[in-house]
This record gives structure tokens, sequence and C-alpha cells, in this order.
């Protein structure tokens, strides 16, 4: 597309593509949304979203992504990839900056569908955008956070070589909750699967960069 070149900026591992998501792949996403991402007894998410009627939540997770697509500028952007397994969207993994140009530091955050989960595709897909930030984008830092709670989030972390970087409390269903951060230089990552980029050269722009 050449108005908006990001669609077609693909990330492939052995098992997965990452993608700015189509509306059918938006379509999937919700699918997996409505099917359960954890079990409703906990919640992993700093903002609970899956809280949500689940007669409401397909309609929430499509407007949110399409919203997170149209909000992308140069000086604050997110790129909600859609992760996608023989064929089928399992989950989303994001990358996300602002000021990306001076501060050279990304975030993450991701979800998988519960039947895709405890197989390893959670650290392949935050691996992926990793690659794209440190080695595609030249990113110096990417930061991440998981409640203390979450300990399949920190083993991901602590596998691609995130450090802790201090704590933060908050509110959480009217409980408290504690929220690790953690921090990732680039000197420190070692991509554990192979990662082909394609389409990022007239992409770069969009992420502040020059071409």
């Amino acid at each position: 597309m050449r108005h908006w070149p990001l669609f077609d900026l693909r990330l492939t591992t052995p098992r997965l593509q990452l993608r700015l998501p189509t509306l059918d792949d938006l379509d999937q996403l919700a699918d997996r949304a409505v099917e359960g991402v954890h079990d409703p007894e906990r919640m992993p998410f700093f903002v609970p979203w899956t809280d949500m009627p689940s007669d409401e939540l397909g309609s929430h997770v499509v407007r949110y992504q399409l919203g997170v697509m149209s909000r992308w500028r140069p000086e604050q952007w997110c790129g909600n990839f859609a992760v996608v397994h023989e064929g089928r969207v399992i989950g989303m993994q994001d990358l996300s900056a602002t000021d990306y140009v001076v501060t050279r530091e990304v975030g993450t955050g991701s979800w998988l569908g519960l039947a895709h989960q405890g197989q390893g595709f959670g650290a392949e897909m935050r691996a992926a955008v990793l690659q794209l930030a440190f080695a595609g984008l030249g990113a110096l830092t990417a930061v991440s956070s998981a409640f203390l709670d979450n300990p399949a989030s920190l083993a991901v972390s602590r596998k691609l070589g995130y450090q802790p970087d201090g704590l933060s409390v908050h509110n959480r269903r009217g409980k408290r909750a504690v929220q690790q951060r953690l921090r990732l230089d680039r000197e420190r990552f070692a991509c554990p699967v192979p990662v082909e980029i394609e389409g990022l050269e007239p992409c770069r722009p969009h992420f502040g960069l020059r071409p």
C-alpha cells in the first residue's frame, strides 16, 4: 500500500508471522478474546479490558485495535501486530514508542488466546518485535512490565535478557497489586530465533526515522 506501507511490514519466525491486522485478522483476534485470554479469577493486565461482558468484548477489541492504528504518528506510534500461526490469528503483540527518534526506547505488550498459551509463542513473538526494534530500527533499550503474580510473562522477560527495573503499585480490581518493571539493553539481547523482516525500508519515516 503506497500511502500506508506499514500494512506490508512482515516479521516472520520459524512458527509465526506478525503483521498489522487486516479486517479479517481483527475478526479472528476478537474471536480469540471472546474465547478467553486468562483465568477469570485473575487479572494479568494493567487495564482490565477482558472484564467486559462477552457480548461486548469482540466489538471492543476491533474498535480498540482500529483506534491504535488510526492514532499512529511518527512521534508516537504503536505497532499492534496480529500474531499468526498456521494461517490462524492466535494473539496480539505490540511495539510502541514516544519521541523515538530521541529516546531510542520501545515498550512491548501482548496477549495470547488461552488455547495457544504454554507453547513458547509468547517468547517467540516478543523476540520478533525486539529484533525489529534493535536490528531494524536501531533501538537502544526496551521496557516491559508484569504483575508479580504473572509468572509466565516474567519468565518470557527473563528468557530474553530483561533486567529488573523497580516496582510500582497499582489498584487492580480494587486491590493492591505490585508490578515489576523490566529493562533490556541492546547489548544484552541475543535473539533466540531467526527473524525475517520484510517491507521495513518504506516504513521508516512512520517510525520517525529517515528513509
